[in-house]
């Protein structure tokens, strides 16, 4: 049996992946087990999603619902169960101060990731986006606990989703995230193949596009064309997981009827994808 790789070795293959010619797509599992799935499915890096963890345990995805142990300790897990890169959904940093994001970041990479972002939402409705000054204060924080680590920083400008859709603003903000020395740049909710290529032509750093949230579905072809470099899928795996689950529930509780389990994956090959135990359950 091969070695696992090191975090070094996971990092030079998720950096080479940035800088290759190709777009690639960066799945997002919730725990050990979905993590598993995806890595024999032959995916080449895996993200965390705070919103599918979120919604596992029971929790709505929102800033304060999560403590930054619980994500870091999940993602721990999500790093345990594969030899994939894996990179984390650090949300805002677990703090208003820059050295809240540094020291996430650290800690971030003391969990075994090698990648993780950090946005500028607030978490506070009546104002739900950092000041531009303060935003690129606090990734420059992170981009400088990311040095001499094996770690990707990515920062995101939340702007679309919080009722900002100023594409002007959020070009500006991702320029100045990537002089402060984020390696990739993330806007979600953007909402037209044309805004994600004028936000690809606008920076000299890759961009991360998610997909599956919201707007007209476009392939993985029509990205590369638009210049983006990663995609990811944010929790609506997690959504479609949960959408199959209610489908299944309401068949039962109003039909009386269990037609859902012939889209069901059987038990074996579900057990097939997850590490074995012995005989205590280890």
């Amino acid at each position: 049996m091969a070695a696992a790789p090191t975090q070094s070795e996971k990092y030079e293959a998720f950096t080479a992946l940035h800088q290759s010619p190709d777009l690639f797509v960066m799945p997002n599992p919730w725990n050990a087990g979905t993590a598993r799935i995806l890595t024999a499915l032959g995916f080449e890096a895996l993200a965390t999603t705070s919103a599918g963890y979120a919604f596992s345990i029971g929790r709505r995805d929102s800033t304060g619902g999560i403590s930054r142990h619980e994500i870091l300790a999940n993602a721990r897990e999500i790093v345990e169960a594969t030899h994939l890169p894996v990179s984390a959904d650090l949300e805002g940093g677990f703090g208003d101060a820059a050295s809240d994001c540094a020291q996430t970041v650290r800690m971030a990479a003391s969990a075994g990731l090698v990648g993780g972002s950090i946005e500028d939402a607030t978490g506070i409705s009546q104002d739900p986006i950092y000041e531009f000054g303060h935003a690129v204060d606090r990734v420059a924080a992170a981009c400088e606990a990311a040095r001499g680590e094996p770690f990707v920083l990515t920062a995101r400008a939340e702007n679309f989703l919080y009722g900002r859709p100023d594409l002007d603003d959020t070009i500006k903000r991702l320029q100045a995230f990537a002089d402060a020395g984020a390696d990739v740049l993330y806007a979600p909710g953007l909402p037209s193949l044309d805004a994600i290529r004028q936000v690809c032509d606008a920076v000299d750093k890759p961009v991360n596009v998610v997909m599956g949230l919201m707007g007209a579905p476009f392939s993985t072809e029509d990205l590369h064309d638009a210049g983006v470099k990663r995609v990811s899928v944010g929790g609506s795996f997690a959504r479609a997981a949960l959408g199959a689950f209610m489908r299944a529930a309401n068949e039962v509780r109003n039909d009386g009827t269990f037609t859902y389990a012939a889209d069901a994956i059987p038990d074996a090959d579900a057990s097939s994808f997850m590490a074995p135990t012995d005989r205590t359950g280890q």
